[in-house]
């Protein structure tokens, strides 16, 4: 299990992190699990989702009212307890998604669809239009709820909380996990 006091990792802890993983937050009766599209290697050498300072996931996650207050990634495992849980596509850790293939992103929508069918969540926030696009075959799928669900998941697609995301900015970035918590009744 990956420490719970927070850390920065060394240069060499990073670049040492290339294809690892980060363990699952899933169990059962989530309201909400949230989809990274693969853990980077800064989250991936300190074990915990979202953890590169920058990532928007734990600001968007407070201003979108699932949780009291930011926490630190490395509380991620908490977010259990607030019925919420946290998974990727691609399990494997890269410097940049751009490293990811399509291949993998299929692969890993099939992985997804099993993880949803065992721990049934009521709904699932896909973190990043072009991966679902290419992970789901959706050329064209656009953000919010879509028309599908998966395994009776209604699925949603949010953007990519990355810092290097310049399309959103936080506050927009906020509105959209609003209305999903809206959505989900939190």
């Amino acid at each position: 299990m990956p420490s719970a006091v927070p850390w920065r990792p060394t240069r060499e802890q990073i670049d040492a992190a290339h294809s690892g993983r980060i363990p699952d937050v899933l169990g059962p009766a989530l309201d909400v699990v949230f989809v990274g599209i693969n853990p980077g290697l800064y989250s991936a050498a300190v074990g915990h989702h979202f953890a590169r300072p920058g990532n928007r996931f734990w600001k968007a996650l407070h201003g979108g009212g699932f949780i009291e207050h930011v926490l630190s990634p490395f509380e991620d495992h908490t977010l259990l307890d607030r019925g919420l849980g946290l998974t990727n596509l691609v399990e494997r850790a890269t410097a940049s998604a751009a490293e990811l293939t399509e291949d993998e992103l299929r692969a890993g929508a099939g992985r997804l669809r099993r993880k949803v069918a065992r721990h049934r969540p009521r709904s699932v926030a896909v973190l990043g239009v072009g991966a679902y696009r290419a992970a789901f075959g959706r050329r064209w799928a656009g953000f919010g709820a879509q028309d599908e669900t998966l395994a009776t998941a209604p699925l949603w697609v949010l953007p990519n909380p990355s810092g290097l995301n310049a399309h959103f900015q936080l506050p927009a970035l906020i509105e959209t996990f609003r209305e999903l918590r809206r959505a989900v009744g939190r």
